[in-house]
């Protein structure tokens, strides 16, 4: 879908091209209806793919996931479409920092309060504590959300075979919103990564 372009497409027509391509590569369809939004628009976590054109030198949030053989997945890139300013770029590095850390942090046993806290301390470090408005993730499985939550309120520990979500983001009203979000197996040491989109900002024109 990327090799099609960003700039110049409305979000409505990306979010199309999305699931349509989700369902030409196999996917009995999505798992839940993508998020599409550039821009200060993208600072809505559970924003709506408007019929507005997606221009260039910004962020654009790409929230996505596909149904296959009864499952769900869910996975979120934030790309740009050229130079953005520096201060959106801060922004992602810390976003990224964030899911780094708890990516390593997840393992079984921790409950998910405590790996929701190493991705929220960063993020409160930079400056964001009043960004983060979510949860750092969910369990998915044969629904998009189940249990265990990774949130302030995730008492539940993680055990080894969870399928959880690690998606901080974070969202500056009427400026900017950066999302990174990638689906893991939780192991006994650690975890396993099944998102394999890289993380790196991409310029996307």
């Amino acid at each position: 879908m990327l090799s099609r372009g960003l700039v110049g497409r409305t979000e409505q027509a990306v979010a199309l091209d999305l699931e349509m391509t989700m369902r030409q590569l196999g996917a009995s369809g999505p798992s839940f209806a993508p998020i599409v939004a550039h821009g200060a628009h993208g600072a809505l976590p559970h924003a709506s793919p408007r019929d507005v054109v997606i221009v260039a030198d910004t962020l654009v949030v790409i929230d996505w996931g596909a149904q296959l053989d009864g499952y769900a997945s869910d996975c979120t890139r934030t790309y740009a479409t050229g130079d953005v300013e520096a201060g959106a770029r801060e922004v992602y590095d810390l976003v990224l920092s964030a899911q780094e850390a708890a990516l390593a942090a997840v393992r079984a046993g921790l409950t998910g309060r405590e790996v929701d806290a190493v991705a929220r301390d960063i993020i409160e470090a930079g400056g964001h504590a009043d960004h983060f408005g979510h949860g750092l993730g969910h369990g998915v499985g044969l629904d998009v959300h189940e249990a265990p939550r990774l949130s302030k309120q995730g008492e539940d520990p993680l055990r080894a075979g969870h399928v959880v979500t690690v998606e901080p983001g974070v969202y500056v009203p009427g400026v900017v919103g950066v999302r990174i979000e990638d689906l893991v197996v939780v192991t006994e040491s650690g975890s396993d990564v099944l998102s394999g989109l890289p993380k790196d900002l991409t310029v996307v024109s």
